[in-house]
C-alpha cells in the first residue's frame, strides 16, 4: 500500500505531502470552482494561509443524488460567487485513498458536505435533497457562525438560550449524514425530539422543520421514544394542509412520507398526503428529481393501500407523462443522471418495465456512468422472473464501472446476485469473486469504508454459498487468492488485520 494511517495522519496535519488525486473522469464536477481535487491536505494548508473555512464535497461521478447537486447547487452563480469565501475540495470515492480519508472524516453515504475551519475543526454537515436557496442560506449561517454545530446542540440540548440563526443551522443540519460526528446515532431521535420542543415558537418556521425531521427520525426508529401521537398527527396535517409550509418542507414531505404513514397512518392522514405529494409533483419550482420522488410517493402510497389491485388508467398516464417531461427537460449530463434514474426507477415500480428498459437502454450510450442505469435493467429483469438476463447486466455492469471503490461496490453486487440467481453456476461464482479479490488487490484503500463493506458483502455471500460445503475448494482457492493481497501489505498498515479477518472469515 502505498500509505499508512500514519502517514495519513501526517498528511493532514500538514506535516506531509499527499499527492494529488487523478480525478481524470471529465464529468467530475461543473466548471466553474477552483476544487481541490481530493488533495485535502493542500486544501487545510491554502486555508490556513488565506483564513477560509474549507468546504469539502464527498461524491461519486455515477450517484444520482450527487448529480442533482451539482445540477442545482454548484453550478449555480450564487453558489460559485459563495466559493470565494471557502477553499473548495471534492473528494471523489473513487480517487487514491478516498476511502481511508472518508474513515477519517466519518463520511460515508454521497453526496457528504461539510464546513470546516481552518485548523480542522468540524462546523456543520449540509443538507444534500433540499431547496437550493435553503442550501445556500444553511451554507452562509455556516460561514458566519460563531460556534460549530457539536456545541450549539450540546447548548440546545443543556437548556441554554440560541440565537436564531443557531436554530436554523441545526434545523438544517444534514442528520442523516452524521456518522455519529455530533451525537452518538442511537441518540439522534431522541435528541431531535427534544430539540423540536424546545425551538422558540415565535420563529415558527424552524419550528416547524424540527418538528418535522423529529417526526422522521421517529419513523425511522425501530424503538422510539414515547410520543404524543395525536399532537404529531394534528401538527402533520397543518404542514400537509399549507402549500408553502409543505414546499418548505419538500424534502421531508416527499421522502419520508411512506414511514411517516407508518408511524402515524390513519385516513385523513393518507388522504393530506396524497393531496399534497400530487400537488409537489407538479410543482415547478421544484427540481425534476423531486417531482419524479413526490410521483413515486404517490405511486407507493397507492400500492400500500391497494396491494392487489392494477393501477388506475389515470396513476399510470400521469407517471408516463411525468417521465417524457422529465426526459425532454433534463438536458445536461448531471441532470439527466439524476433524472433518468429516477424516471427508470419510477416505471418499474409502476409495473411498465418495458417503458423503464427502453428509457435506460436509450441512456447507455451517452451517459457518463452508464453501469448505474444498467443495475436497473438488471432488476427489471429479475422482477420478470429473467434471472439469465438480469445476471447478464450485473456482470455487464461491472464489467463498465471504472473507479477503486465503484469496481468493488459493483462487484460485489454481481456476486451476490449470481449467488442468489444462479447458485449451481459454480464457474461464474468463483470467476466473479476472483475478478472482485484483483480489483483490491489493485487498489490502495480496498479495505476502508465502502470499499471494506462491498468486500465483506462477497465474503458473507460467498460464505452462505459454501454453507452446505459443497463449494469448499473453491472457497479454498478464494480465500488463498484474498490471502496473498493481505500479505503485500505492510504490517503496520490499518488494513492488513482487516483483510485478514476476511480470509479467516472466508476459512471459517
Amino acid at each position: 500500500m502505498k500509505r499508512t494511517l500514519l502517514v495519513l495522519s501526517l498528511a493532514l496535519a500538514g506535516l506531509m505531502p499527499l499527492a494529488h488525486a487523478d480525478v481524470s473522469n471529465g464529468h467530475a464536477l461543473p466548471p466553474g470552482i477552483a476544487w481541490q481535487q481530493g488533495d485535502v491536505p493542500a486544501a487545510f494548508a491554502k486555508a490556513r494561509s488565506e483564513n477560509k473555512p474549507v468546504f469539502l464535497y464527498w461524491g461519486a461521478v455515477w450517484c444520482p443524488p450527487c448529480n442533482q447537486v451539482k445540477s442545482t447547487i454548484f453550478n449555480r452563480p450564487d453558489f460559485i460567487a459563495a466559493a470565494k469565501q471557502f477553499v473548495p475540495v471534492y473528494l471523489d470515492g473513487d480517487s487514491d485513498n478516498a476511502q481511508q480519508l472518508g474513515e477519517r472524516f466519518k463520511v460515508r453515504g454521497y453526496p457528504t458536505m461539510i464546513l470546516f475551519r481552518p485548523d480542522g475543526t468540524e462546523i456543520t454537515r449540509l443538507p444534500g435533497e433540499v431547496d437550493p436557496q435553503r442550501y445556500l442560506r444553511t451554507l452562509q449561517l455556516g460561514l458566519t457562525t460563531v460556534k460549530p454545530v457539536k456545541s450549539l446542540l450540546a447548548d440546545a440540548l443543556a437548556g441554554k438560550p440560541l440565537a436564531a440563526d443557531d436554530w436554523q443551522l441545526l434545523a438544517d443540519y444534514a442528520w442523516d449524514v452524521d456518522q455519529g460526528q455530533i451525537i452518538p446515532e442511537s441518540d439522534v431521535t431522541a435528541a431531535l425530539v427534544k430539540l423540536a420542543r424546545q425551538a422558540p415558537a415565535e420563529q415558527a418556521a424552524t419550528a416547524t422543520r424540527l418538528q418535522l425531521k423529529a417526526l422522521a427520525a421517529l419513523a425511522g426508529d425501530k424503538q422510539p421514544p414515547e410520543f404524543d401521537k395525536a399532537e404529531a398527527r394534528a401538527r402533520l396535517l397543518n404542514v400537509l394542509a399549507d402549500d408553502t409550509l409543505s414546499r418548505a418542507n419538500a424534502d421531508i414531505v416527499i421522502y419520508a412520507a411512506a414511514d411517516l404513514l407508518k408511524l402515524l397512518g390513519d385516513a385523513p392522514l393518507r388522504a393530506a398526503f396524497q393531496g399534497q405529494l400530487q400537488r409537489l409533483s407538479n410543482d415547478e419550482s421544484l427540481a425534476w428529481s423531486d417531482r419524479l420522488g413526490a410521483e413515486s410517493a404517490v405511486l407507493d402510497l397507492y400500492k400500500a393501500e391497494h396491494p392487489k389491485q392494477p393501477l388506475p388508467a389515470g396513476l399510470v398516464a400521469d407517471i408516463k407523462s411525468k417521465v417524457a417531461a422529465a426526459d425532454k427537460a433534463s438536458a445536461n449530463p448531471y441532470q439527466r443522471q439524476a433524472v433518468i434514474t429516477a424516471a427508470g426507477e419510477l416505471l418499474a415500480d409502476a409495473g411498465l418495465l418495458a417503458e423503464s428498459d427502453k428509457l435506460l437502454q436509450g441512456e447507455l450510450k451517452t451517459s457518463h456512468a452508464p453501469y448505474y442505469h444498467m443495475l436497473i435493467l438488471a432488476s427489471n429483469a429479475k422482477a420478470r422472473g429473467d434471472k439469465a438476463a438480469a445476471l447478464d447486466w450485473y456482470q455487464k455492469a461491472y464489467q463498465a464501472a471504472e473507479g477503486q471503490a465503484t469496481r468493488l461496490q459493483w462487484g460485489a453486487s454481481y456476486v451476490g446476485n449470481a449467488v442468489e440467481l444462479a447458485p449451481q453456476d459454480a464457474a461464474r461464482i468463483e470467476t466473479a469473486a476472483q475478478e472482485v479479490f484483483a480489483d483490491a488487490a489493485k487498489s490502495d484503500s480496498a479495505f476502508y469504508e465502502r470499499s471494506r463493506r462491498s468486500l465483506e458483502r462477497v465474503a458473507s455471500r460467498l460464505k452462505s454459498w459454501n454453507q452446505d460445503g459443497k463449494h469448499a475448494e473453491a472457497i479454498s482457492r478464494l480465500a488463498g487468492q484474498l490471502n496473498g493481497v493481505c500479505e503485500k501489505l505492510p504490517a503496520a498498515d490499518a488494513q492488513k488485520p482487516v483483510c485478514d479477518g476476511l480470509v479467516k472469515s472466508l476459512k471459517s
